[in-house]
Formats: C-alpha cells, sequence, structure tokens
C-alpha cells in the first residue's frame, strides 16, 4: 500500500515538470501532466479511425509512456545530445513493488519498442501533440510554428505510423485552435443571443 501511494505522488510531480519547449521562445507549453492528458485523447481518436478496440490498453500505455520524465525530466532536441537518459531505470524505480509494477513495465517498453498498432498510435499521438500546441502557439502570434515548419513537416511526412494521424496532421496545418468555442454552440450563435 506505501508504495501505492509514494508511487501516486510522484504522478502529482508531473504536473511540476516543465517540458523543454519552454526554453525555445515562449514559457507557456504544456507540462508533462497537461501532455499525457492530451496525448491520451488523441491516441482515443486515432484508434477508433483505426479501428482499435483494445483502448484499454491505449489508454494505459498513453498514461505510462512519459511518466519516467518524473525522474529523468524532459529532454528536447539540443539536449538529447550531450545527455544519457536512463528512462528504463526510472520506470523500474517508479513502479518498483506497486501494484501496477509488472502490466506498466511490460506497457511502457512495448511503447519504447514501437511495434505494435497500440505503441505506434500512442508515439502518433505523442507527435501531434507537439503540433497542436504549435498550433495554439502560432494563433496567440508566437513564431515557433514557422520557425520550426521544415522540422514538422519532416515528422508529419516521415514519422508518423498511421495514416489517421496522417491525416489530422494535415488538417490540423490549416486549423484553427478557437474553433472550438467560437464556430461551437455558444449564447451567440445558438443561445440566449440568438433569440
Amino acid at each position: 500500500m506505501e508504495k501505492d501511494i509514494n508511487f501516486i505522488y510522484e504522478i502529482g510531480c508531473l504536473r511540476f515538470m516543465q517540458r523543454t519547449w519552454r526554453q525555445f521562445l515562449n514559457p507557456d507549453f504544456a507540462n508533462i501532466s497537461e501532455h499525457i492528458f492530451r496525448v491520451a485523447w488523441i491516441a482515443l481518436i486515432l484508434a477508433k479511425r483505426e479501428n482499435v478496440k483494445n483502448t484499454d490498453k491505449l489508454l494505459k500505455m498513453a498514461l505510462v509512456h512519459d511518466i519516467p520524465e518524473s525522474r529523468t525530466g524532459d529532454v528536447n532536441y539540443i539536449s538529447r545530445q550531450y545527455t544519457e537518459r536512463k528512462e528504463h531505470n526510472a520506470i523500474r524505480d517508479m513502479l518498483k513493488d506497486t501494484t501496477l509494477e509488472e502490466e506498466f513495465i511490460e506497457l511502457w517498453e512495448e511503447c519504447e519498442k514501437k511495434e505494435t498498432i497500440e505503441a505506434r498510435i500512442i508515439k502518433d499521438a505523442d507527435n501531434l501533440d507537439v503540433d497542436f500546441e504549435l498550433q495554439e502557439q502560432a494563433a496567440k502570434g508566437e513564431s515557433i510554428k514557422s520557425i520550426l515548419n521544415e522540422v514538422r513537416e519532416h515528422v508529419g511526412a516521415n514519422k508518423l505510423y498511421t495514416e489517421s494521424a496522417r491525416k489530422i496532421y494535415q488538417a490540423l496545418k490549416n486549423s484553427n485552435p478557437n474553433d472550438w468555442h467560437i464556430k461551437g454552440n455558444n449564447r451567440f450563435n445558438g443561445g440566449d443571443w440568438k433569440k
């Protein structure tokens, strides 16, 4: 019981772990908890589009995919040249003697190998979350999306595993992060102001 409780406290610390995107031009990027949460939702959408039925496994993989960063920190495309990450050690130590240990270490290892459809969907969701965030930053007037455009185009063309992810990536490039509330049902277009 003590190990399970301590693990839950450590998971809570992920909300304080900043993603290293903050180093590059803008301090207003999602923390690791926020990233994991959206990856889970993106993964569910991709799974539906890819006709993957085992969404329980998929959600567990989404939840576990970046939790070693509680101990290793997030390592970006510059710091990866200089840092040895020991994520395997981190995940084992985090889950050691918890009721989740065996199942979630196996799921994390499966994610890392990217051989199954579920693992590939998680990686696609992980990548797409970056593009969603860049689109949100561009809508706020930040320039980082245009600066990283060539890199993200390479990812969109070469690093996405599923057809559904490639389609979402293409549609995302011309999307407006504000459409969900401006064009959705609201008091201006369907509520009390419309009467």
